[in-house]
């Protein structure tokens, strides 16, 4: 298991991450070969770089064989990477596009970006009413983030992946967060836990910081608490409470006592 740094809203996934595979450069055809659409290389290539003229992609570089663009170069953000992909995407008579483009930019070790990207999401989403109900977890590997967990909805989960995409130092990202299923009964659900959480007075400090509540994640009637609590008391006080709230199929205590974050 890893360690878990600051972890306030879920077990944190470290992922095995396999080295990926080479791509084949493509070779650049003749400028006059035409592509499958019936516009030549060379009328590709030059729209394409009309689309990447911003300054961000100053350091990409474009090729085209048969219609199929190779993007290569660099850029200082994911953002960027994946922006440049969507830009050429919408290039007319393309047949293919093979993103190479490498992720250069400030190089920032594993530890230092998972905390600041910890705390980049804590605060994601605070005052939109849904920041209670995300338990989206971060593992960092070489630069790679791992996005995992539970997210209460699409736009939860999409705030989440932008703020990993557009982090310094972040080379790629892997999306495993899982949408929570809409649901009236678990939207109660949530609601009448949250109350029996927060409404009784020793749990209500795990409200004074909005970033840093306990997280309450429901699916399908099964409720799992995440975050961290101050004491052993806390953790079985807020499973006691959840188990309570009438329609509750099971709990799941993911709850850290913040003494014993970090131990095997």
């Amino acid at each position: 298991m890893m360690k878990v740094i600051k972890a306030f809203a879920a077990v944190l996934l470290l992922s095995g991450l396999a080295a990926l595979p080479a791509m084949a450069s493509i070779r650049v055809a003749d400028d006059k070969s035409a592509s499958t659409s019936g516009r030549t290389d060379a009328q590709i290539q030059e729209d394409v770089q009309k689309a990447l003229k911003d300054s961000k992609f100053k350091n990409v570089t474009v090729q085209v064989a048969n219609g199929v663009v190779t993007l290569s170069g660099t850029v200082d953000l994911y953002a960027y990477k994946e922006e440049a992909d969507r830009k050429v995407h919408h290039v007319k008579g393309i047949a293919a596009v093979q993103n190479l483009i490498e992720v250069g930019g400030t190089e920032v070790p594993d530890e230092v970006l998972q905390e600041k990207l910890l705390k980049k999401i804590e605060y994601d989403r605070v005052g939109y009413g849904t920041t209670p109900f995300n338990a989206i977890g971060v593992s960092v590997h070489n630069g790679v983030v791992v996005l995992s967990g539970h997210a209460y909805g699409p736009v939860d989960k999409e705030s989440a992946l932008s703020a990993a995409k557009y982090m310094p130092g972040v080379k790629d990202v892997v999306d495993e967060i899982q949408v929570d299923p809409v649901s009236p009964m678990d939207d109660q659900i949530r609601l009448a836990t949250a109350r029996a959480i927060y409404g009784y007075p020793p749990l209500q400090k795990y409200a004074i910081d909005p970033g840093k509540p306990i997280r309450i994640s429901v699916q399908n009637g099964v409720v799992s608490l995440y975050g961290t609590v101050d004491s052993e008391a806390d953790k079985n006080m807020a499973y006691i409470r959840a188990s309570g709230v009438p329609n509750v199929f099971k709990v799941n205590n993911y709850l850290q006592v913040e003494n014993e974050k970090g131990k095997k």
